[in-house]
């Protein structure tokens, strides 16, 4: 693992001179290559999938390990969106002439060689390679054993299609995934890993912020809620409802908890409830809520209200206030994302602001949580921290700062 970073800090080195036109470049012969290349590429994906069937490996996990033809256009459309970024290196933050002449500018410079470590997702060894690169950074990759076949294909078609654009194929690398040490060294490689950033479950990520010795940025599970308020449009939060838990129920952003206002609970319930049992959704209902679903629930256990399901299940109770739903979210969301459903504007602005989270969402589905729906392009993973980035995270979080002072001869006089 160390020769890998050593290698990926001479490649950070070349990229920190790189252009904004050979980096783009770059991202272009990774969209074109990963489309030319697809077969390759599903072919080991299958082997992967495979192997995670055999293995007993839930059908949340085998969604998100799986690739398509059309989701590997959609990681290359990726690519090439990130390329019409503009570049945050170079971009000027603040500075100007002081008093005594000198010229100050705090610049956005790279990080230097970023790690990642992260489960079963594919798409992550393409996204994170694009935009490290778009950022001038070099990207050591620790993805599962799971993903093996996928991600050393994928890894194969980033470094010919970077080496190609004219840039260091170490640039990309994959470290090994059967051994865990590689991420004990990765984590605690100070001066040669500048940041890690872990992408997973709850066991990865505590394992990888409590053990590292190099920077990190948490990216943290994804426990989210939908409020519905007694101001709202009941159609409405229907459809945000479902999108939150069923468009795609293994990814972070999905809604995980639904807490409904006693005032509409009686004409809102029955509707929500039928809904999602029509979308093969399990409701975990407290009993309030199940005594007026009108379809079949479970009992709601403690735990349920601090699961994330990743699966088609959602934890449901009835709530006396607004109030009483922001207390319920303090106590058991992640801080990822979180969304009201109301018409009543003071209601709205008391959630946005009591609420602790990421990010929150009025009148829109907790699915749009995401680089790609916020403008940013592919993101690299979602910190729920709240140092340096918050939210989805994509080029400008992948950099850091210097200052750069040109002065004529200045000298600081003695005190």
């Amino acid at each position: 693992m160390h020769d890998a970073a050593r290698r990926a800090r001479v490649a950070a080195s070349d990229l920190a001179l790189a252009t904004r036109q050979v980096k783009d470049a770059a991202l272009h012969a990774i969209a074109d290559a990963l489309v030319r290349r697809a077969p390759e590429v599903l072919a080991a994906n299958a082997e992967d999938v495979r192997r995670g069937r055999e293995s007993g490996l839930a059908e949340s996990m085998i969604d998100r390990l799986s690739l398509t033809e059309a989701r590997i256009a959609a990681i290359a459309e990726a690519q090439r969106t990130v390329a019409g970024l503009p570049d945050p290196v170079g971009e000027v933050l603040r500075g100007g002439i002081l008093p005594n002449g000198l010229e100050t500018r705090q610049v956005r410079v790279p990080m230097g060689v970023v790690g990642m470590v992260y489960e079963g997702r594919p798409n992550v060894t393409v996204d994170a390679a694009g935009l490290t690169l778009k950022a001038g950074n070099a990207v050591l990759l620790r993805g599962s054993s799971s993903a093996e076949s996928s991600n050393t294909a994928l890894v194969a078609v980033l470094r010919d299609a970077v080496a190609e654009a004219g840039l260091p194929a170490d640039s990309v690398q994959l470290l090994p995934c059967h051994d865990r040490a590689s991420v004990r060294h990765l984590i605690t490689a100070r001066g040669l890993v500048d940041l890690v950033i872990p992408r997973g479950g709850a066991g990865l990520i505590n394992a990888v912020v409590q053990g590292a010795t190099v920077p990190t940025v948490e990216t943290g599970v994804g426990n989210c809620h939908v409020y519905v308020d007694s101001a709202a449009d009941l159609d409405m939060a229907v459809r945000i409802v479902l999108n939150s838990k069923a468009r795609r129920p293994s990814v972070c952003n999905a809604a995980e908890n639904l807490l409904v206002h006693k005032d509409i609970a009686e004409r809102f319930v029955p509707e929500v409830a039928r809904e999602l049992s029509a979308a093969g959704v399990t409701l975990h209902a407290d009993s309030r809520f199940a005594a007026l679903a009108g379809t079949a629930t479970v009992p709601a256990q403690d735990e349920d209200w601090d699961t994330e399901y990743l699966s088609l299940d959602i934890a449901a109770k009835v709530v006396d206030s607004l109030a009483d739903a922001v207390s319920h979210i303090a106590e058991h969301g992640s801080g990822h994302t979180e969304a009201i459903v109301t018409a009543d504007v003071r209601a709205a602005r008391e959630f946005t602001a009591r609420v602790d989270a990421a990010a929150v969402m009025v009148n829109a589905a907790t699915s749009f949580t995401d680089g790609g729906e916020f403008g940013m392009g592919a993101e690299i993973g979602i910190s729920t921290q709240k140092l340096h980035a918050r939210g989805p995270m994509a080029l400008p979080e992948l950099t850091s700062t210097k200052w750069v002072v040109w002065g004529d001869g200045h000298v600081r006089p003695s005190s």
